[in-house]
């Protein structure tokens, strides 16, 4: 049997998922064990993606998926490779560059689980100092690589989100939560300090529809109307008055009646009674915004009025309004990075079929294959990052055994359906060998990998313990992150030397 050499670009959450299954189908007790490497390369020198990077800090229990991808690492047939950037665009200038052409040859089987990382922008909206994409926002409090500047808080008293989904949530809690308890959870100290400086007073968060078509989950709100040290700003009660008729006379689903209940009750805190407060502005639709006159001055952001037409969609209703802000912070999704091999602009993400890779004129890229939101977009959430990645791990393995040695989840019907249409694959693409050295990998790694430039796994989990040690030290705090530069010295000095 051919060996089965996988490349995995992406160390996320799909990709781990991904390598998991794969190693678990096809356990050391298989015939076929032998013949599966894995390699998974990730442009950040720590594994785990928006896990690590993306997850607001005062939710440690969405991290227990890592549990699961420490135990595929422990499996000697997959290897990590961090720091290297693989690709046209470099967004962090310390990582070892490394082209598809240097990737390819060493590798029979290529997935990409490159993800989302370009947020999208409001075309009425374009970055500036007062505004700027959530995605930066969470890179700062996560001490993403990318190394956004952090937001000048201490002149910042009301800040305008646009887009009511989690993410919109998530920056909201962050401003409006007292930095002692945030100090618990694995927030930096350098991103605590800021937020002790902080003035806001007033978050709003506005979307275009109503409050049934809000895409934040209830978990989210509730947490909202938690919140120790803020209040929200009361609805106007008509909003919710007659929720089958403001939900285009559908009757509400579970989550909606949830939320309906919590937008009822208000916050636990009554209004007027904390100094900090929020809103939820629905019914608005920006359309510009205008800098500070000058210093101390606020910018002043265009909302268009909007009511829901007969398919749910907003349309203006004629009527504006402007608000003063001191910050506007964008969350309205991500898409794929354009540079990306295979990118559909018309999709916003990767070309696919089945998790299969398609070339522009729509014929398989033979063995080459996509998952989670690098695949699908940005949507969904980490269980059903993990089921599409169970499904993309096991048309993997029904391609390369087309027999019945390997036993993977019987597909349904629809999947049969897609399957049978791509039939013998006839008209397919080759852009990788069929036979390679099972344990080479790009020398520019190798030689990265020895510099201590490129990072493993080992090196992750030593940093992770010291992370850990460090932030125990600060009084039972989750953990004190390190930033590359402190965790390139601290590796020099615990790691054996590589030859």
């Amino acid at each position: 049997m051919a060996p089965l050499k996988l490349a995995i670009v992406g160390g996320g959450p799909s990709a781990f998922y991904v390598a998991s299954r794969l190693l678990s189908l096809l356990p050391k007790t298989n015939e076929h064990a032998s013949r599966l490497k894995i390699h998974l390369y990730d442009r950040l020198w720590a594994p785990y993606g928006l896990v690590r990077y993306g997850v607001a800090p005062d939710h440690p229990e969405v991290k227990n998926c890592t549990h699961k991808f420490d135990d595929a690492a422990l499996d000697p047939r997959l290897r990590f490779f961090g720091n290297v950037n693989i690709g046209e665009q470099a967004p962090i200038p310390y990582t070892l560059p490394l082209s598809l052409q240097s990737l390819f040859p060493h590798y029979t089987h290529v997935l990409f689980s490159t993800g989302c990382t370009v947020p999208i922008l409001h075309p009425a909206l374009p970055p500036s100092s007062f505004c700027v994409p959530a995605l930066s926002f969470v890179h700062w409090y996560t001490q993403h690589p990318s190394r956004p500047p952090p937001p000048p808080l201490e002149r910042i008293e009301h800040v305008t989100l646009i887009g009511q989904g989690n993410v919109s949530l998530d920056v909201a809690r962050m401003l409006l939560t007292p930095p002692s308890r945030l100090a618990h959870y694995d927030v930096p100290r350098s991103v605590l300090d800021v937020l002790r400086r902080s003035r806001v007073r007033h978050v709003s968060i506005v979307g275009r529809r109503g409050p049934f078509q809000a895409a934040y989950t209830t978990k989210e709100l509730r947490e909202m109307m938690n919140l120790p040290d803020a209040s929200m700003v009361p609805l106007d009660p008509a909003l919710i008055a007659h929720p089958e008729e403001a939900n285009g006379g559908r009757e509400l689903t579970r989550q909606q009646a949830r939320a309906l209940q919590l937008l009822q009750k208000g916050s636990k805190n009554p209004p007027g009674s904390t100094e900090k407060t929020w809103s939820l502005d629905f019914f608005c639709s920006p359309t510009g915004l205008t800098a500070p006159a000058g210093p101390g001055q606020k910018a002043r952001l265009t909302l268009a009025h909007t009511a829901l037409d007969a398919n749910s969609r907003a349309v203006p209703t004629g009527e504006t309004s402007t608000i003063e802000t001191d910050l506007v912070v964008t969350s309205l999704g991500h898409r794929s990075d354009p540079s990306a091999p295979w990118y559909d602009p018309a999709l916003s993400h990767l070309r696919t079929l089945g998790g299969r890779v398609l070339d522009a004129d729509g014929r398989v890229v033979r063995n080459v294959y996509a998952s989670g939101w690098a695949a699908m977009g940005a949507r969904g959430v980490l269980a059903s990052t993990m089921m599409d990645a169970y499904a993309v791990a096991d048309t993997i393995l029904r391609d390369h055994f087309p027999g019945k040695d390997v036993e993977t989840t019987p597909l349904s019907e629809a999947d049969v359906a897609t399957e049978t249409a791509q039939g013998g694959q006839g008209d397919m693409v080759d852009v990788l060998p069929k036979d390679v050295d099972l344990d080479s990998v790009p020398p520019e790694v190798e030689q990265g990998w020895r510099e201590g430039l490129v990072t493993d796994f080992a090196d992750w989990k030593a940093v992770d313990a010291e992370e850990v040690r460090r932030g125990e030290e600060q009084g039972g705090k989750e953990r004190e992150r390190m930033v590359w530069e402190e965790a390139r010295e601290f590796l020099a000095k615990v790691r054996s030397p590589r030859t």
